[in-house]
């Protein structure tokens, strides 16, 4: 999928929409994003030193979680929301220039809970670890 066929599927936009492009293969979620040093994240976090915060490369994860519920039946209007982050790790930064490359799975589900996990790479470099759980939120009603 590219970023218009992603937003067909995912509830963020712009400047929050942080995939370029995923695909879902054999159960897993890979995606993709290149830091271009131009996006507000790294805007003054470091100057002279830009680097990814942490925050956010667990919510490219998170966004990278959300393609394996394209095929949720439970999912469908509904919005995921983090529950929970546990046994996040962060290995190496991540800086402008950088592809992320994120790989994520889905590892149970119960009633509206879905459980992931999830790591983050450049260049085959491990950069960020997750676990994480989502709670399917129905959709506002107007």
């Amino acid at each position: 999928m590219n970023k218009e066929e992603l937003k067909s599927l995912l509830p963020h936009r712009e400047p929050m929409l942080l995939l370029d492009e995923a695909e879902v293969v054999d159960g897993e979620a890979h995606g993709k994003i290149t830091i271009t040093g131009d996006e507000f994240f790294v805007q003054g976090h470091f100057p002279g030193n830009p680097v990814v915060p942490g925050v956010i490369l667990c919510e490219m994860l998170a966004q990278n979680c959300c393609v394996l519920l394209g095929d949720d039946l439970a999912a469908k209007g509904a919005t995921p929301f983090y529950t929970s982050l546990d046994k996040v790790r962060f290995k190496h930064p991540v800086r402008p220039g950088d592809t992320v490359e994120l790989t994520c799975k889905l590892t149970r589900a119960r009633g509206p809970f879905r459980f992931a996990t999830g790591e983050a790479r450049v260049g085959g470099e491990l950069c960020c670890t997750a676990d994480m759980s989502f709670a399917l939120m129905p959709g506002e009603k107007n």
